[in-house]
Protein backbone atom coordinates (compact mmCIF):
# COMPACT_ATOMS: atom_id res chain seq x y z
CA UNK A 1 0.00 0.00 0.00
CA UNK A 2 1.12 3.50 -0.93
CA UNK A 3 1.89 6.01 2.23
CA UNK A 4 0.29 9.04 2.01
CA UNK A 5 2.16 11.92 1.51
CA UNK A 6 3.42 14.01 4.29
CA UNK A 7 2.54 11.91 7.30
CA UNK A 8 5.74 10.43 7.92
CA UNK A 9 7.82 12.46 5.09
CA UNK A 10 7.61 15.41 7.37
CA UNK A 11 10.72 15.58 9.40
CA UNK A 12 9.54 17.89 11.97
CA UNK A 13 6.44 18.39 13.66
CA UNK A 14 6.00 21.34 16.44
CA UNK A 15 3.99 21.57 19.80
CA UNK A 16 3.99 22.93 22.96
CA UNK A 17 3.81 21.69 27.21
CA UNK A 18 2.71 23.79 29.87
CA UNK A 19 4.88 22.48 33.24
CA UNK A 20 6.44 25.05 35.43
CA UNK A 21 7.39 27.21 32.37
CA UNK A 22 5.96 26.85 28.67
CA UNK A 23 8.53 25.14 26.05
CA UNK A 24 8.23 24.67 22.79
CA UNK A 25 8.82 21.28 22.10
CA UNK A 26 9.94 19.80 18.90
CA UNK A 27 10.19 16.21 17.06
CA UNK A 28 12.37 15.35 14.67
CA UNK A 29 11.84 11.89 12.63
CA UNK A 30 15.38 10.34 12.42
CA UNK A 31 14.57 6.73 11.08
CA UNK A 32 11.19 4.82 9.38
CA UNK A 33 11.96 1.36 8.56
CA UNK A 34 10.44 -1.98 8.48
CA UNK A 35 12.48 -4.67 10.56
CA UNK A 36 12.80 -7.79 8.60
CA UNK A 37 13.60 -7.49 4.75
CA UNK A 38 12.06 -11.29 4.04
CA UNK A 39 9.77 -12.04 7.31
CA UNK A 40 9.99 -16.27 7.81
CA UNK A 41 6.30 -16.49 8.09
CA UNK A 42 3.12 -15.41 6.86
CA UNK A 43 1.75 -12.96 9.25
CA UNK A 44 3.17 -11.26 12.43
CA UNK A 45 1.51 -8.93 15.11
CA UNK A 46 2.14 -7.45 18.63
CA UNK A 47 5.95 -6.22 18.76
CA UNK A 48 7.88 -4.78 21.75
CA UNK A 49 10.88 -2.84 22.43
CA UNK A 50 13.74 -2.50 25.00
CA UNK A 51 16.92 -0.95 25.20
CA UNK A 52 20.08 -2.85 25.17
CA UNK A 53 23.76 -1.17 26.15
CA UNK A 54 25.80 0.54 24.15
CA UNK A 55 23.04 2.00 21.95
CA UNK A 56 20.98 -1.26 20.93
CA UNK A 57 17.22 -2.26 21.10
CA UNK A 58 15.70 -5.22 20.85
CA UNK A 59 12.44 -6.02 19.60
CA UNK A 60 10.02 -8.95 19.68
CA UNK A 61 6.48 -10.00 18.52
CA UNK A 62 4.66 -13.02 17.43
CA UNK A 63 4.59 -14.29 14.03
CA UNK A 64 3.42 -17.47 12.08
CA UNK A 65 0.53 -18.28 9.34
CA UNK A 66 -1.82 -16.10 11.22
CA UNK A 67 -2.79 -15.23 14.44
CA UNK A 68 -3.89 -18.19 16.70
CA UNK A 69 -2.50 -20.84 14.68
CA UNK A 70 -0.49 -23.80 16.82
CA UNK A 71 2.78 -22.49 14.53
CA UNK A 72 2.88 -18.79 15.30
CA UNK A 73 6.39 -18.46 17.85
CA UNK A 74 7.82 -15.67 19.86
CA UNK A 75 10.36 -13.84 17.41
CA UNK A 76 13.35 -11.50 18.31
CA UNK A 77 15.99 -9.04 16.39
CA UNK A 78 18.28 -7.06 17.27
CA UNK A 79 19.53 -3.54 16.54
CA UNK A 80 22.70 -2.36 16.19
CA UNK A 81 24.53 0.76 14.64
CA UNK A 82 21.57 1.78 11.99
CA UNK A 83 20.84 -1.53 11.12
CA UNK A 84 18.33 -4.67 12.64
CA UNK A 85 19.92 -8.34 12.56
CA UNK A 86 17.78 -11.11 10.80
CA UNK A 87 14.48 -12.42 13.40
CA UNK A 88 15.57 -15.39 16.00
CA UNK A 89 12.97 -17.64 16.56
CA UNK A 90 13.04 -17.34 20.88
CA UNK A 91 9.74 -19.32 21.91
CA UNK A 92 7.22 -21.94 21.02
CA UNK A 93 4.02 -23.55 22.50
CA UNK A 94 5.09 -27.20 21.74
CA UNK A 95 3.48 -29.22 25.00
CA UNK A 96 4.93 -32.46 23.79
CA UNK A 97 4.60 -34.38 20.22
CA UNK A 98 1.40 -34.38 19.09
CA UNK A 99 0.03 -31.47 21.39
CA UNK A 100 1.15 -27.35 20.55
CA UNK A 101 -0.49 -24.00 21.14
CA UNK A 102 0.69 -20.79 19.33
CA UNK A 103 1.99 -18.43 21.27
CA UNK A 104 1.08 -14.43 22.01
CA UNK A 105 2.05 -11.10 22.84
CA UNK A 106 5.50 -10.87 23.93
CA UNK A 107 6.65 -8.28 25.92
CA UNK A 108 10.37 -7.37 26.56
CA UNK A 109 11.83 -5.37 29.52
CA UNK A 110 15.23 -4.71 31.17
CA UNK A 111 15.32 -3.81 34.44
CA UNK A 112 18.10 -1.28 36.59
CA UNK A 113 20.69 -4.50 37.06
CA UNK A 114 21.00 -5.55 33.85
CA UNK A 115 18.72 -8.61 33.72
CA UNK A 116 16.70 -8.65 30.67
CA UNK A 117 12.88 -10.54 30.81
CA UNK A 118 10.83 -11.95 27.93
CA UNK A 119 7.34 -12.51 28.79
CA UNK A 120 4.39 -14.19 26.53
CA UNK A 121 1.38 -15.69 26.74
CA UNK A 122 0.92 -19.83 25.66
CA UNK A 123 -2.69 -21.32 24.52
CA UNK A 124 -5.36 -21.77 22.29
CA UNK A 125 -6.90 -18.02 23.00
CA UNK A 126 -6.66 -15.10 25.01
CA UNK A 127 -9.73 -16.53 27.15
CA UNK A 128 -7.29 -19.75 27.80
CA UNK A 129 -3.92 -18.50 27.90
CA UNK A 130 -1.15 -18.56 30.34
CA UNK A 131 2.02 -16.52 31.23
CA UNK A 132 5.14 -17.68 30.48
CA UNK A 133 8.77 -16.12 31.05
CA UNK A 134 12.12 -16.73 29.99
CA UNK A 135 15.20 -14.62 31.33
CA UNK A 136 18.54 -13.60 30.02
CA UNK A 137 21.84 -12.47 31.57
CA UNK A 138 23.54 -11.29 28.73
CA UNK A 139 21.36 -9.06 26.71
CA UNK A 140 19.68 -11.62 24.70
CA UNK A 141 22.65 -13.98 23.89
CA UNK A 142 21.38 -16.88 26.22
CA UNK A 143 17.98 -17.23 27.48
CA UNK A 144 16.74 -19.38 30.27
CA UNK A 145 14.30 -22.32 30.41
CA UNK A 146 11.34 -21.22 29.50
CA UNK A 147 8.97 -21.13 33.09
CA UNK A 148 5.29 -20.78 33.34
CA UNK A 149 4.31 -18.09 35.90
CA UNK A 150 2.43 -18.55 38.73
CA UNK A 151 -1.38 -19.85 39.04
CA UNK A 152 -4.11 -16.46 37.94
CA UNK A 153 -0.93 -14.52 36.79
CA UNK A 154 0.05 -14.06 33.48
CA UNK A 155 2.51 -11.14 33.79
CA UNK A 156 2.18 -8.04 31.38
CA UNK A 157 -0.25 -8.60 28.86
CA UNK A 158 0.92 -6.55 26.01
CA UNK A 159 2.67 -3.23 27.31
CA UNK A 160 5.70 -3.08 29.12
CA UNK A 161 6.30 -3.06 33.50
CA UNK A 162 7.85 -0.36 34.98
CA UNK A 163 10.26 -0.71 37.53
CA UNK A 164 8.94 1.56 40.83
CA UNK A 165 11.99 3.57 43.20
CA UNK A 166 12.32 0.81 45.74
CA UNK A 167 12.98 -1.43 43.21
CA UNK A 168 10.21 -3.97 42.64
CA UNK A 169 8.39 -3.95 39.56
CA UNK A 170 4.71 -2.87 38.50
CA UNK A 171 3.19 -5.02 35.43
CA UNK A 172 -0.15 -3.97 33.60
CA UNK A 173 -1.74 -6.79 32.75
CA UNK A 174 -5.89 -8.11 32.21
CA UNK A 175 -8.38 -11.06 31.29
CA UNK A 176 -10.86 -11.83 28.96
CA UNK A 177 -13.53 -14.25 30.47
CA UNK A 178 -14.16 -17.61 28.68
CA UNK A 179 -17.50 -16.63 27.30
CA UNK A 180 -15.69 -13.49 25.81
CA UNK A 181 -18.52 -10.69 27.87
CA UNK A 182 -16.08 -9.54 30.61
CA UNK A 183 -12.88 -7.56 30.00
CA UNK A 184 -11.03 -5.99 33.23
CA UNK A 185 -7.58 -5.09 34.02
CA UNK A 186 -5.44 -5.82 36.92
CA UNK A 187 -1.94 -5.36 38.30
CA UNK A 188 0.71 -7.66 38.72
CA UNK A 189 3.99 -7.03 41.02
CA UNK A 190 7.46 -8.66 41.67
CA UNK A 191 10.15 -7.78 43.29
CA UNK A 192 13.54 -6.66 41.18
CA UNK A 193 14.60 -10.69 40.39
CA UNK A 194 10.93 -11.46 38.61
CA UNK A 195 10.01 -13.37 42.01
CA UNK A 196 7.21 -13.33 44.52
CA UNK A 197 4.73 -12.14 42.69
CA UNK A 198 1.57 -10.11 43.61
CA UNK A 199 -2.00 -9.14 42.32
CA UNK A 200 -3.81 -6.39 42.70
CA UNK A 201 -7.24 -5.89 41.48
CA UNK A 202 -8.88 -3.02 39.75
CA UNK A 203 -12.78 -2.37 40.18
CA UNK A 204 -14.03 -2.46 36.66
CA UNK A 205 -17.62 -2.89 37.25
CA UNK A 206 -18.50 0.08 34.57
CA UNK A 207 -16.12 -0.45 31.78
CA UNK A 208 -14.60 -3.79 29.68
CA UNK A 209 -10.92 -2.79 29.44
CA UNK A 210 -7.59 -4.41 28.84
CA UNK A 211 -3.80 -4.31 27.71
CA UNK A 212 -3.12 -1.40 30.13
CA UNK A 213 -0.13 0.84 29.85
CA UNK A 214 1.34 2.50 33.13
CA UNK A 215 2.78 6.36 32.98
CA UNK A 216 4.63 7.64 36.01
CA UNK A 217 4.38 11.12 37.73
CA UNK A 218 6.12 13.08 40.75
CA UNK A 219 4.56 11.93 44.15
CA UNK A 220 4.16 8.66 43.90
CA UNK A 221 1.34 8.96 41.33
CA UNK A 222 0.60 6.96 38.50
CA UNK A 223 -1.64 6.45 35.45
CA UNK A 224 -3.06 3.64 33.69
CA UNK A 225 -4.48 4.18 29.80
CA UNK A 226 -6.26 0.90 28.67
CA UNK A 227 -8.15 -0.04 25.76
CA UNK A 228 -11.79 -0.10 26.02
CA UNK A 229 -15.09 -1.62 24.39
CA UNK A 230 -16.41 1.92 24.74
CA UNK A 231 -14.87 3.46 22.04
CA UNK A 232 -13.05 6.10 24.23
CA UNK A 233 -9.49 5.12 25.86
CA UNK A 234 -9.92 4.55 29.72
CA UNK A 235 -7.84 5.29 32.84
CA UNK A 236 -7.61 5.08 36.65
CA UNK A 237 -5.12 6.81 38.54
CA UNK A 238 -3.14 5.56 41.69
CA UNK A 239 -1.53 7.94 44.13
CA UNK A 240 0.31 5.22 45.99
CA UNK A 241 2.50 3.44 43.68
CA UNK A 242 0.01 1.39 42.42
CA UNK A 243 -1.26 0.05 45.88
CA UNK A 244 -4.85 1.06 45.38
CA UNK A 245 -6.51 2.37 42.01
CA UNK A 246 -9.35 5.50 41.45
CA UNK A 247 -12.66 4.19 39.74
CA UNK A 248 -12.35 3.85 35.75
CA UNK A 249 -13.31 7.36 33.52
CA UNK A 250 -13.31 7.52 29.98
CA UNK A 251 -10.58 9.93 28.23
CA UNK A 252 -11.38 12.22 25.08
CA UNK A 253 -9.19 10.16 23.21
CA UNK A 254 -10.81 7.76 20.99
CA UNK A 255 -10.26 3.96 20.62
CA UNK A 256 -11.43 1.62 18.13
CA UNK A 257 -11.01 -1.72 20.25
CA UNK A 258 -7.34 -1.45 19.48
CA UNK A 259 -4.21 -1.71 21.95
CA UNK A 260 -2.45 1.49 22.65
CA UNK A 261 0.79 1.61 24.19
CA UNK A 262 2.50 5.08 26.31
CA UNK A 263 5.81 6.04 27.90
CA UNK A 264 6.54 8.95 30.51
CA UNK A 265 9.68 11.12 28.95
CA UNK A 266 12.86 11.83 30.78
CA UNK A 267 11.47 15.29 30.94
CA UNK A 268 7.95 14.42 32.45
CA UNK A 269 5.93 14.76 29.13
CA UNK A 270 3.82 11.66 28.58
CA UNK A 271 3.55 10.09 24.85
CA UNK A 272 0.63 8.15 24.07
CA UNK A 273 0.77 5.98 20.15
CA UNK A 274 -2.92 4.86 19.34
CA UNK A 275 -5.39 4.92 16.79
CA UNK A 276 -7.38 7.69 16.76
CA UNK A 277 -10.54 6.44 14.60
CA UNK A 278 -13.97 5.09 16.20
CA UNK A 279 -14.43 1.46 16.30
CA UNK A 280 -15.77 -0.36 12.92
CA UNK A 281 -18.37 -2.90 12.27
CA UNK A 282 -15.63 -5.47 12.05
CA UNK A 283 -12.43 -5.45 14.61
CA UNK A 284 -9.72 -4.70 12.47
CA UNK A 285 -11.94 -1.28 11.36
CA UNK A 286 -10.41 1.82 12.62
CA UNK A 287 -6.48 0.63 12.68
CA UNK A 288 -5.55 2.27 9.84
CA UNK A 289 -4.81 5.59 11.26
CA UNK A 290 -1.71 5.53 14.10
CA UNK A 291 -0.88 8.91 15.66
CA UNK A 292 1.37 10.27 18.60
CA UNK A 293 -0.19 12.52 21.19
CA UNK A 294 1.12 14.11 24.15
CA UNK A 295 0.76 15.51 27.61
CA UNK A 296 2.10 17.13 30.29
CA UNK A 297 -0.76 16.07 33.43
CA UNK A 298 -2.23 13.37 31.58
CA UNK A 299 -5.80 14.61 30.87
CA UNK A 300 -5.25 17.56 28.35
CA UNK A 301 -3.72 15.74 25.15
CA UNK A 302 -3.01 16.73 22.17
CA UNK A 303 -1.79 14.80 18.88
CA UNK A 304 1.63 15.74 17.25
CA UNK A 305 2.60 13.24 15.65
CA UNK A 306 1.11 11.01 12.64
CA UNK A 307 2.71 7.60 12.17
CA UNK A 308 0.22 6.38 9.42
CA UNK A 309 -2.51 8.00 7.68
CA UNK A 310 -3.87 5.13 5.08
CA UNK A 311 -7.53 4.92 3.57
CA UNK A 312 -7.14 1.25 4.77
CA UNK A 313 -4.95 -1.43 6.37
CA UNK A 314 -3.98 -2.46 9.88
CA UNK A 315 -0.99 -0.21 11.52
CA UNK A 316 -1.70 -1.19 14.97
CA UNK A 317 -0.51 -2.50 18.30
CA UNK A 318 2.53 0.14 18.45
CA UNK A 319 5.12 -0.60 21.36
CA UNK A 320 7.37 2.90 22.93
CA UNK A 321 10.35 3.28 24.48
CA UNK A 322 12.56 6.29 25.16
CA UNK A 323 16.63 4.59 25.11
CA UNK A 324 18.93 5.92 27.33
CA UNK A 325 20.41 8.97 25.01
CA UNK A 326 17.01 10.29 25.09
CA UNK A 327 15.53 9.10 21.26
CA UNK A 328 12.14 7.49 20.96
CA UNK A 329 11.39 4.20 19.51
CA UNK A 330 7.73 3.47 18.40
CA UNK A 331 7.45 -0.03 16.52
CA UNK A 332 4.11 -1.63 15.65
CA UNK A 333 1.98 -3.68 12.81
CA UNK A 334 2.94 -2.84 9.71
CA UNK A 335 -0.38 -4.56 7.94
CA UNK A 336 0.37 -8.04 9.49
CA UNK A 337 3.03 -8.38 7.03
CA UNK A 338 6.37 -6.93 8.87
CA UNK A 339 7.09 -4.96 12.23
CA UNK A 340 7.93 -0.86 11.62
CA UNK A 341 10.31 0.87 13.59
CA UNK A 342 10.24 4.57 13.93
CA UNK A 343 12.83 7.20 15.88
CA UNK A 344 12.13 10.70 16.95
CA UNK A 345 14.27 12.82 19.27
CA UNK A 346 12.36 15.40 21.49
CA UNK A 347 13.81 18.51 20.92
CA UNK A 348 13.21 22.30 22.71
CA UNK A 349 13.87 25.19 20.67
CA UNK A 350 15.40 28.13 21.38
Amino acid sequence: MKRKPGSLLASIVFFSFTFSTVQAQQLVLLKNALIMRQPPFAACHASTITALPGKRLMAAWFGGTRESHPDVCIWTAVYDKGSWSAPQRVADGVINDSLRYPCWNPVLFRNRAGKLFLFYKVGKTPRHWWGMMMTSGDDGRHWSKAERLPDSLLGPIKNKPVQLPGGDILYPSSTESKDEKTWQIHLEKSDADGRNWQYIPINCDTFGVIQPSILQYPGNKLQLLCRSRQQYIVQSWSEDNGLTWSPLTKTTLPNPNSGTDAVTLQNGVQLLVYNPLPAGREWWQGRSKLKVAASADGRHWKDVYTLEDQPKGEYSYPAIIQSPDGLIHITYTADRKNIRHVVLRLETRR
